[in-house]
């Protein structure tokens, strides 16, 4: 978090509790994911928020596992939140799991019994969401509402101990069926699943639904601002509730704006159903919003970082436009990212009066962006690939590239003519002639030549090959699940082209997984994971410059 910027409310909050004396003026938050997918750009922003508020307030913050529903939770999503969460910069003081409480949260539940706050119920899940009502509606209180004390207990252990069968029984806290809030209408506490859990295996078969999980696993670890997404807002009622019955550590709720962004979806189901459906290669493809596939593509953690701290924490709902996200990556990778020169869609340039067979170097900044840029030492010869879009036969108006007759700097070092060029039989290009000017070496040019064009190149000679992989936006509308329909029909089937013989400069070949490059006019690249010893791969992370909404425009 900024220490300059100004509070927003979750600070004015925690700042008055601290004046105030309130818990001993302690700070303690939690970050408590399910560990049933792997964290996305939205779950950044409560990371930041959670550790970001803790720490500069001398605070703790506690990671812990949501893993209430053993259906869906694997060991794997476990191990993905804790190198996300400390990939993105932070530590945890204490890591803890739901399921480390079953036993307490049982106990609570006894507690509630006894206070006659919780009832078992024989409904089947159907008959309850039938008779809770509506909105104007007040609820229908079930037939085995008002068992006695004993007969519930009874039922409640026998639950635990796998007489029943799934979803024969429920446990419900008895509250108010006519309430206006429909959360507060006998919510549903505990349901029986056989199911193997991926840490108690099968030593539970009632687990316990989130709302009564959640505030009591904040209690037990004396969570001081329980901090949430706003569509927990009308769950607060009930964290509260079972607080104030169950006499605990008074643990508080606080809500906050989601981040939500253009371009992609963020819901965990829907994201399941791209990588099981097979849109994507998996949790971690580069075009997911999954940390895991931004980190994959070339994004860093200080990017993400700054993408939070400019939204800022807000109480209304709001869609941070995606350009946003890739602006902080250029502001980031324009720093740290070295130069350098790589021919995407290479055509054969011969400079038909350099001396044969020979060679030379030249010399380039490797970040012109430091204020010690670093040189690299660049083989140049007679021969070079530079890409097929850098000519033209005819010429526009305001083409300041390789035509015929036309001038252009070769990037740090030559400037050279156009003199000729030879076709395929399908009419494209098949190679260039040129002539160089000897004098107009880059650093020690005397030519007295203006030239407005300048170019990328790589020595046919030392330049080597990869594949270069660029991605672009996963849908192809701001919303994609913004109406009724199924939000697959919005995939941009054209967010991946892969580029199989990259002509990639000689200095590239020592790079390794997660470096990140500027490729020069082209964009900024990262190494992917799938390299080899003999064929490097990049990821395209970002393009030098938004060029998205102009072509979305010009299709329309």
């Amino acid at each position: 978090m900024d220490a300059e910027k100004h509070l927003n409310f979750l600070e004015d909050i925690v700042e008055e509790d601290i004046k105030i004396g309130k818990h001993h003026g302690r700070v303690h938050t939690r970050f408590p994911p399910e560990p049933n997918g792997y964290l996305h750009i939205g779950h950044a922003k409560s990371i930041c928020l959670n550790f970001g508020l803790a720490a500069k307030h001398g605070g703790k913050t506690n990671l812990r596992f949501d893993d209430t529903n053993p259906e869906t939770e694997e060991t794997e999503y476990v191990q993905s939140i804790r190198e996300d969460v400390q990939w993105l910069g932070f530590q945890w003081d204490n890591q803890f799991f739901a399921s480390d409480y079953f036993e307490e949260l049982y106990e609570f539940a006894i507690k509630l019994i006894d206070k006659n706050l919780a009832y078992v119920d024989d409904l089947s899940a159907e008959d309850i969401a039938s008779t809770k009502g509506t909105t104007n509606e007040p609820g229908e209180e079930s037939p085995y509402r008002n068992r006695s004390i004993d007969e519930n207990l009874d039922l409640f252990k026998r639950m635990r101990s796998g007489e029943f069968g799934d979803g024969e029984k429920v446990l419900r806290a008895r509250i108010d069926m006519g309430s206006p809030n429909m959360h507060m209408r006998d919510p549903i506490m505990y349901r029986i699943k056989h199911v193997n859990h991926h840490r108690t295996q099968d030593k539970w078969c009632i687990y316990p639904m989130y709302d009564f999980a959640h505030g009591q696993c904040d209690s037990l670890e004396k969570i001081t601002h329980s901090l949430c997404t706003l569509e927990f807002e009308v769950h607060r009622p009930l964290y509260d509730w079972f607080i104030e019955k169950l006499e605990i550590f008074p643990s508080q709720q606080y809500e906050f704006a989601r981040l939500n962004i253009t371009y992609t979806v963020l819901s965990k189901r829907k994201l399941l159903q791209l990588v099981n459906e097979k849109y994507v290669s998996g949790w971690s493809d580069p075009r997911m919003p999954t940390l895991s596939g931004l980190r994959r593509r070339g994004y860093t953690a200080e990017s993400i970082r700054m993408l939070c701290n400019k939204i800022g924490v807000q109480r209304r709902e709001n869609i941070i436009d995606v350009e946003l996200l890739e602006f902080c990556i250029r502001e980031d990778l324009n720093k740290r990212a070295d130069r350098r020169m790589v021919v995407l869609d290479p055509v054969r340039l011969v400079i038909t009066n350099y001396p044969e067979g020979s060679t030379e170097e030249v010399f380039s900044e490797n970040n012109p962006e430091l204020e010690k840029p670093g040189m690299r030492r660049i083989p140049f010869s007679g021969e070079l690939w530079i890409e097929r879009e850098d000519f033209m036969e005819v010429p526009s108006k305001k083409f300041f590239r390789l035509a015929p007759g036309q001038m252009v700097r070769l990037k740090s070092a030559y400037i050279i003519r156009c003199e000729s060029f030879t076709k395929e039989a399908d009419g494209s290009i098949k190679e260039i002639q040129c002539t160089y000017i000897p004098e107009s070496r880059s650093g020690e040019d005397t030519s007295g030549l203006n030239i407005k064009g300048t170019i990328h190149w790589v020595s046919i000679e030392h330049g080597a090959t990869a594949t270069v992989r660029l991605y672009d936006r996963l849908f192809k509308v701001p919303v994609p699940d913004a109406d009724e329909g199924d939000f697959k029909e919005h995939i941009n089937f054209n967010s991946l082209h892969e580029i199989q013989n990259a002509c990639i400069e000689p200095e590239l070949l020592n790079a390794s997984e997660g470096e990140w490059f500027q490729f020069i006019r082209k964009g900024y690249f990262c190494v992917d994971r799938d390299s080899t010893a003999v064929n490097l791969v990049f990821n395209r992370t970002v393009t030098l410059k938004d060029n998205w909404s102009k072509q979305n425009m010009q299709n329309k």
